[in-house]
């Protein structure tokens, strides 16, 4: 029996949302996943360096995957709850978590580390990553990219504004990187889908990515949530483009 748009309000509203983990949403959201693979990709890095640092690591989840940790890892992350889900996760793994404002300058010596990783950051700090890189040390990082998820962001916030669309453009990144003194040796780009298929994975979606729809609460969106919900169970789910862009960047020695 379908169940009713207020009992999925009230689960999605109260379930916790801290950490980078999405397995709440098993069964009620897809995301198709880029090709290249990051966490392959990162845990091949980390694999051979011998002094990494992860940035906005989140609850730790992704760095946790990786198969084998270089003897110096730090990860660095600015949400309270995040920071104490990292600390459980990783410390036992060896791995300093360091509460940090995700605001320059990083709390770290100039060439401290041969890598540095993120996976979908807020902000890149270009030049302090290359501060704290080491000549011939490899920056490697999956990043949101433009007018993601929109289909959604705009179904409650409206059109918005080209310049708004574009942000976190891959030619952005590159560029910046190179200012910042990097060599770009890899730079990829895909438009994935991604679906929803009720609206409690909406409200849990947007509680967890803060960012998409700013100050998103269910009492603002009730109404607007309540159409999405009739519009769900008539249509079928809700398909948004996810945008993901691979960029891995090296200081010249």
């Amino acid at each position: 029996m379908a169940r009713t748009f207020e009992e999925l309000v009230t689960e999605a509203e109260t379930v916790p949302v801290a950490g980078w983990d999405f397995s709440w949403l098993a069964g009620r959201a897809t995301e198709q996943r880029p090709s290249w693979g990051y966490q392959r990709l990162m845990g091949e890095r980390l694999a051979l360096a011998s002094a990494a640092l992860d940035v906005q690591t989140g609850g730790g989840e992704v760095l946790a995957g990786a198969p084998k940790l270089p003897p110096l890892t730090v990860a660095t992350e600015s949400w309270p709850p995040n920071v104490a889900r990292a600390t459980r996760l990783l410390h036992p793994l060896g791995t300093v978590v360091v509460a940090d404002p995700d605001e320059p300058p990083l709390p770290f010596g100039d060439a401290a580390f041969d890598l540095v990783t993120s996976r979908h950051p807020v902000t890149v700090w270009w030049a302090e990553i290359a501060r704290v890189l080491r000549p011939g040390g490899t920056y490697l990082s999956q990043q949101v990219g433009p007018a993601s998820v929109f289909e959604l962001v705009e179904y409650f916030l409206g059109p918005q504004p080209e310049e708004v669309r574009r942000a976190r453009h891959p030619d952005d990144a590159r560029r910046a990187a190179t200012e910042a003194g990097l060599d770009v040796v890899d730079l990829r780009a895909e438009s994935l889908r991604t679906e929803f298929f009720d609206v409690g994975a909406v409200i849990y979606f947007l509680r967890k990515v803060i960012w998409m729809v700013p100050g998103f609460t269910v009492d603002e969106y009730r109404e607007r949530l309540r159409e999405l919900h009739g519009r769900i169970e008539r249509e079928g789910p809700f398909v948004a483009r996810t945008t993901r862009f691979l960029i891995e960047a090296r200081k010249p020695l």
